[in-house]
């Protein structure tokens, strides 16, 4: 169970995108995400299905941008 909840600054580096970017999506409610306090966090596992969801969406062209 390590490293199961990812900071904002994980999620961007996992996802490889800045991490003002991963705020503006968590804010935004296109990642999967809470917040505890002020701060986000992710759990890994939902990052991990809205990948996997993102890349189904692109390869039927069901998905947005």
């Amino acid at each position: 169970m390590i490293d199961e909840i990812l900071t904002i600054r994980e999620v961007a580096e996992l996802l490889k995108i800045n991490e003002k970017t991963a705020y503006k999506l968590a804010l935004a409610g296109e990642i999967p995400g809470f917040k505890v306090g002020g701060s986000w966090r992710f759990e890994r596992q939902e990052i991990t299905n809205w990948i996997k969801r993102k890349v189904e969406e692109q390869r039927t062209g069901s998905g947005g941008a």
